[in-house]
């Protein structure tokens, strides 16, 4: 019944050398990674505003060059971004980059400020298209930490049945999603020109009391959290069809001219129609109700901003899984994640990403506004180390050409670096977590490290000496009884070994007697040693006759413990019976002198 729940959900697994099929074309992957980067235009204006509004609504025209201001740096980084794409075809981002330039501690700052961004984004993504379902039915307002893990519950299960599948259902929405973006705009635009604004826009250029540059650059900053998801493509270039680089920088420029265009056009519109930020509504959903009114193409814009929030989440599933595999390939995080699942996707990294972000929107109640200054944290840090590892990559290398890319490289490390201490002055009190949690996870990361480290040293042998040691093995067979179970471990233990041992625990003299009698009148061919236990406990007296064994043998032989076990038929049988042979496979594990083996007779009834 799992597995077919199982198929049903994920599909029947994939051939490897289906894996060239998994390739993304530039249509497809301008779906599935840049889903985050867009979707961030439903809530990018509505950051820079809800700071102007402390000081009310005559300081909501700052939101303008302000606007222009973030998508100068989105130009920075997309020129950036795409210099990276053709230095480092493997793919990895700002991780591969700054570990090569910087060495391995300034990759895995990298490395973990991204991982941990990317939990953020699903949280973050699935708690905004939440918002804007409830803003257009309020009454599931109460239900919103529900419904955003069923959308994670979604997305896991839609990437799990592979990358293919994924980017050809996510195509149609994301797309839909820029189609109601440019309607808005036009919209509004059609509006504006025709002179049916009924709003008040505020004075352009109006002075502002009150105003000062710490409160514009925390604008900014907020601002800034529209360009989160702009690194994910140079984290996926192996998810490209060939030649990848090319197609990777081709999908860069097209995410970053379609976001430029609709963030700008948002900005304007809540301009031009007074709009304010409210705690019931959001930004987006009063453009639309003012330019179309609460008609079918106002809840048609709502749905697809819905859906391109939750499908956000979606360029997280993308980049995660690669990034894991690379720092597990690296030995910084566990092996299972470089293991690719049924549908060649790293599934190990995607169900790994749906739990934590299912923790975090259930720790936040569903109200994850606050995470979006760390959220946007999280990606400056590593664009900065991106950008200063190529600057220095441009220096050590000095190619035909270096000095324009360099250029852009300096400008881009300086922007970014100028946003990150923006974020740690004017947020403080919401990014102050990063302090404690990044040197956990780089702790962590080097637990990993080292455990692999120690493993491989101490697994390590010479081919040419290191050869097995034929020994003989001394059999020890724990026995409650006579029955068909041990009579099937005896069996199999004298295809083995001539040396066995059955170890019988008595409670009483009298169960101790019988148990003797029984076995002399079967008489197996294997000697029975009985034990007396005063405190009703089988574990301390075998290792005490085991103890004694191996004394005997020194190191000329194998001591094992063959454990007879009865396999029910039935799951909920196990109830109905003493769980010895696992309590004794617990203790024998700690012994590293004993060897241990389960022999399993399955009952037919």
């Amino acid at each position: 019944m799992i597995m077919g729940l199982k198929r049903l959900l994920i599909g029947r697994p994939m051939k490897s050398n289906a894996l060239g099929e998994e390739k993304l074309s530039k249509v497809k992957a301008l779906a599935v990674l840049s889903s985050d980067a867009l979707s961030s235009v439903a809530y990018g204006t509505e950051q820079i505003l809800l700071v102007l509004v402390t000081l009310g609504a005559a300081a909501l025209w700052y939101s303008i060059p302000i606007s222009i201001a973030v998508a100068g740096l989105l130009t920075i980084l997309i020129l950036s971004y795409r210099q990276t794409i053709f230095a480092y075809t493997t793919g990895g981002g700002a991780y591969i980059v700054a570990k090569d330039n910087f060495g391995t501690s300034t990759g895995l700052v990298a490395g973990g400020s991204l991982l941990v961004d990317y939990i953020l984004t699903v949280a973050v993504s699935t708690s905004a298209s939440t918002d804007a379902i409830t803003s257009a039915f309020p009454i599931l307002h109460d239900h919103r930490v529900l419904i955003a893990l069923l959308m994670i519950i979604s997305v896991t299960i839609l990437n799990l049945r592979g990358i293919t599948e994924s980017a050809t259902i996510l195509m149609y929405p994301v797309y839909l999603f820029v189609v109601a973006i440019f309607l808005l705009i036009l919209g509004g635009a059609y509006q504006w020109l025709t002179g049916n604004v009924q709003a008040h826009a505020p004075v352009y250029g109006a002075a502002v009391p009150g105003i000062t540059l710490f409160l514009l650059l925390r604008a900014f900053s907020s601002g800034c959290s529209a360009l989160t998801g702009v690194e994910a493509v140079s984290n996926a270039i192996p998810n490209f069809r060939s030649p990848a680089p090319k197609n990777a920088a081709l999908t860069l420029i097209m995410m970053g001219l379609i976001l430029g265009v609709m963030f700008m056009g948002i900005s304007l519109l809540a301009y031009v129609f007074g709009i304010a930020p409210s705690a019931k509504e959001t930004v987006v959903s009063q453009i639309a109700s003012a330019v179309f009114g609460r008609g079918v193409l106002y809840y048609f814009i709502q749905a697809v901003t819905a859906l391109i929030l939750f499908l956000a989440a979606n360029t997280a599933f993308a980049a995660f899984p690669l990034l894991a595999f690379m720092l597990a390939k690296d030995r910084f995080m566990p092996n299972m994640f470089m293991v690719r699942g049924d549908r060649l996707g790293f599934s190990n990294g995607i169900i790994f990403l749906g739990i934590l972000s299912a923790i975090l929107v259930i720790s936040f109640g569903g109200e994850t506004e606050n995470l979006i200054p760390l959220y946007a944290l999280g990606v400056f840090i590593p664009f900065t180390l991106s950008q200063a590892g190529m600057m220095k990559r441009w220096v050590t290398k000095k190619p035909a050409g270096w000095l324009v890319p360099f250029l852009i490289n300096t400008i881009g490390m300086l922007t970014t670096l100028t946003i990150c201490l923006i974020f740690l002055i004017t947020k403080f009190s919401q990014v102050w977590t990063i302090f404690i949690f990044l040197p956990i996870v780089i702790f962590i990361f080097r637990k990993i490290n080292g455990h692999y480290q120690d493993l491989a040293s101490e697994l390590r042998l010479d081919i040419t000496t290191d050869k097995p040691q034929a020994k003989g093995s001394v059999i020890v067979i724990p026995v409650a009884g006579i029955s068909q179970v041990v009579k099937n471990t005896i069996s199999y233990a004298q295809s083995l070994s001539d040396d066995i041992v059955a170890v019988y625990v008595g409670f009483s003299d009298e169960d101790i007697k019988k148990m003797e009698e029984k076995w002399e009148l079967w008489n197996p061919g294997v000697r029975l040693i009985v034990l007396r236990s005063h405190y009703r406990s089988i574990i301390k007296p075998l290792f005490k006759f085991i103890d004694t064994v191996e004394w005997k043998k020194a190191d000329t032989d194998h001591v094992t413990v063959m454990i007879p076990q009865f396999i029910t038929k039935r799951w909920w049988h196990n109830l109905l019976h003493n769980q010895t042979s696992f309590f004794l496979r617990a203790y024998l594990f700690a012994r590293q002198d004993v060897k241990i083996a389960t022999v399993p007779y399955r009952l037919k009834k």
